[in-house]
């Protein structure tokens, strides 16, 4: 059982803090945001994850898991320290490590014997350089201390189940005492047999970059394929069902859509895109990504403009769906918000409803009218878009819906309703990839 520091308490720390408590060891989450730790102290979590509230609340209780504002102190009282702080995309596109640098200099003024200090966040390759450079910098001559990268494969949504029960665990040790140290912090893990890479730090840094990267190709490629089924008549379910089935290639992240968003993919993709360039190494296919992402959210504003007539003035359109994906109250880089961009911009009125991420919505547009159930988002609206696969979406009455709208029309980004339905009920209709109306 060993004492553990993560610093940060946001989607990342928040998670792998509680998941280490719940492997028996005793982890202080320390933050500098007073009201974020109030809140959690409260026994209120900051974000939504399913089952996070059960996982802290358990560990809390069994005195393994706290936080605190004090971090110093808690850097002083731990074995293995973990930085979870956020590195958001910087305006050139590279992933600023402000708040990284903040601590490893933080860490270094704070060690009183040997420790570990372990990144968890997601930071470009040669970042582990930087940290270990700022801890020298700003320890004790006697300071002692290993570094260690061990990026994080957390789904949003499925965060928890992640973490509990990974596919790997990547640690990036620069020594052999490091890595043994990492191994039983993750203990559980080891026993059950669970894969642990060990690598270098470098590595390790772009093992994390080197598959979001891919996913995104991956999603970007099934749109792409979505958008030429359009053209020639095919089904692009079909189609990602017989790819799948080929074992080379999985049938993992081939759902066409709306294009992806969070607080993943649309930064990682920059920020590794940033570096290839920046090394003379340009990595065109993961370029090309990004442009298809960004056009695929333009896409779906057209077929919804088309749909209702060529253009927003003066119509009502009701936003089913405002996170980037369910489960999540994420709606950094959702396509839903380019969608009410343009109706906004148009001279349109738009009625917003998710079950989960109205208020986060809210702090991107204040001005917008949010909604409590879709019953309430559909009346009286010109036409429809979902664009968030919640469960509630995919069993909704198309003859109740007919009857509360204007005039029935829909657009389905997520191909969650039955095509056959829509044509029986009389919808004007549209869907990525798949038969229109």
């Amino acid at each position: 059982m060993k004492k553990i520091t993560v610093i940060g308490t946001g989607y990342v720390g928040l998670v792998s803090g509680a998941g280490i408590s719940d492997f028996g060891h005793h982890v202080t989450c320390a933050d500098i945001i007073d009201s974020k730790i109030k809140m959690l102290q409260s026994g209120k979590i900051p974000i939504y994850e399913p089952g996070l509230s059960d996982l802290v609340e358990r560990n809390v209780k069994a005195g393994r898991l706290a936080f605190t504002t004090d971090v110093d102190s808690a850097i002083q009282s731990s074995a293995v320290i973990f930085i979870a702080v956020g590195t958001p995309q910087g305006d050139n596109g590279e992933a600023n490590i402000s708040a990284v640098e903040a601590v490893a200099k933080s860490i270094g003024k704070n060690l009183n014997g040997y420790k570990v200090i372990c990144t968890k966040s997601t930071v470009p390759i040669g970042t582990g350089d930087r940290v270990c450079k700022l801890v020298n910098e700003s320890m004790p001559v006697d300071g002692e201390f290993d570094y260690v990268s061990n990026p994080e494969f957390l789904r949003e949504g499925s965060a928890v189940k992640d973490f509990l029960w990974p596919d790997r665990v990547v640690i990036g040790a620069t020594s052999e005492k490091a890595f043994d140290i990492m191994r039983d912090v993750y203990r559980p893990l080891y026993v059950n047999e669970k894969p642990m890479l060990h690598t270098n730090v470098a590595t390790a840094e772009m093992i994390k970059y080197a598959a979001n990267a891919f996913l995104a190709l991956k999603i970007s490629y099934i749109n792409e394929v979505a958008n030429l089924c359009e053209k020639v008549g095919a089904d692009v379910h079909q189609v990602a069902k017989a790819m799948g089935q080929d074992g080379r290639i999985s049938p993992k992240f081939l759902h066409p859509g709306p294009g992806y968003g969070g607080s993943c993919f649309p930064k990682d993709t920059h920020a590794i895109a940033a570096l290839a360039r920046k090394k003379g190494s340009p990595m065109n296919t993961i370029e090309a990504a990004i442009v298809t992402n960004q056009d695929q959210k333009k896409r779906m504003v057209d077929k919804m403009r088309n749909l209702i007539g060529g253009n927003f003035s003066g119509k009502t359109v009701g936003v089913l769906g405002l996170a980037f994906k369910p489960n999540t109250d994420d709606v950094r880089e959702s396509a839903s918000i380019e969608m009410i961009q343009a109706i906004m911009d148009e001279g349109g009125t738009v009625k917003a409803y998710d079950p989960i991420a109205n208020e986060s919505m809210e702090e991107f547009f204040p001005e917008l009218s949010y909604c409590q159930s879709w019953e309430e988002t559909c009346k009286q609206t010109d036409g429809v878009a979902i664009m968030t696969e919640w469960n509630e979406f995919r069993g909704l009455s198309l003859e109740k819906l007919k009857v509360m709208m204007n005039s029935p029309v829909i657009l389905d980004t997520r191909n969650i309703l039955s095509i056959n339905k829509l044509i029986e009920f009389g919808f004007q209709f549209d869907n990525v990839g798949r038969e229109k109306s």
